[in-house]
């Protein structure tokens, strides 16, 4: 009998057949699923070595490995990198952690630490700015103490020490250093020198602020040597005027245009421009 003739399959036979090649292939998934799991929690996947590597100058490896292990939680295969990760982070100093697993039972981290270049806030804060512009919380008692101060609001961090940098040489040949930085809410800029004089740069862009400090520099010096003064005799610089500053020396009181960069204007039209630095 060919198979054209053969009669066709009854549908609760069919049914049966269906039911019966679900249940075997269910039956052998949940088999491997639970031979699965068994395997992935023997011990011999328990995470049982952490490495700590990193150019640390700040922080401990052992240290570190010692107050982070116990919140990895997870074996080889389950440990939950991104949340390890993190853990590692919360730590003071370190600011990015790498994480590798070994098999079977390891894991590896890089740390890179935060690297400082200025402390942020008020006095006594322990609240530093590293490189990248980012504001973070660490113990900085054992710090170099000339580490510049920046004053402003957080999320401006980045801007500010973009302008530290452009002043820096800027400010290079008065042979003082920049002691604080303070960017005001209303975005008001104004510099503290390790000599004590404030310089008071007031709003604008980057490249306007830069150009009157710039200018200042350039013809400082003639003014002081006109009135026998050194730098050291400056107390502040209005660089908030047009083409020109208001520069208060110890004692004495003058305007100096780049124009006329040595010249005495003890005028009363100068007072004014003298005095709103006060209001800055």
């Amino acid at each position: 009998m060919n198979a054209a003739m053969q009669p066709p399959i009854p549908l609760d036979v069919k049914l049966m057949n269906w039911t019966a090649t679900t249940l075997f292939v269910g039956l052998v998934a949940a088999l491997l699923w639970l031979t699965g799991a068994w395997v992935l929690r023997l011990p011999m996947f328990a995470v049982s070595q952490v490495f700590v590597e990193g150019d640390l100058q700040h922080t401990n490896a052992v240290q570190v490995r010692t107050q982070v292990t116990p919140h990895v939680t997870g074996n080889f295969f389950t440990l939950d990198l991104p949340a390890a990760q993190q853990a590692f982070e919360q730590v003071a100093w370190v600011r990015r952690a790498q994480i590798k697993r070994e098999f079977p039972s390891s894991l590896r981290v890089l740390l890179r630490e935060h690297q400082p270049v200025a402390r942020w806030g008020a006095e006594g804060s322990n609240t530093l700015v590293n490189q990248q512009g980012e504001v973070f919380e660490a113990d900085s008692d054992d710090l170099d103490e000339e580490l510049p101060r920046f004053v402003g609001q957080g999320e401006r961090a980045a801007q500010m020490l973009e302008l530290y940098r452009a002043l820096v040489p800027r400010l290079a040949p008065l042979g003082s250093a920049i002691d604080s930085l303070h960017l005001s809410s209303y975005g008001s800029w104004r510099v503290v020198l390790d000599s004590g004089a404030t310089l008071v740069l007031g709003t604008g862009t980057q490249e306007q602020l830069v150009q009157g400090v710039e200018r200042l520099v350039r013809t400082m010096g003639r003014v002081t040597q006109q009135y026998g003064r050194s730098l050291k005799d400056v107390e502040s610089v209005d660089l908030r005027h047009s083409g020109g500053y208001a520069l208060r020396l110890r004692g004495v009181t003058t305007l100096n245009t780049e124009t006329a960069a040595g010249a005495a204007v003890a005028k009363p039209a100068a007072r004014p421009q003298v005095a709103s630095q006060n209001r800055g």
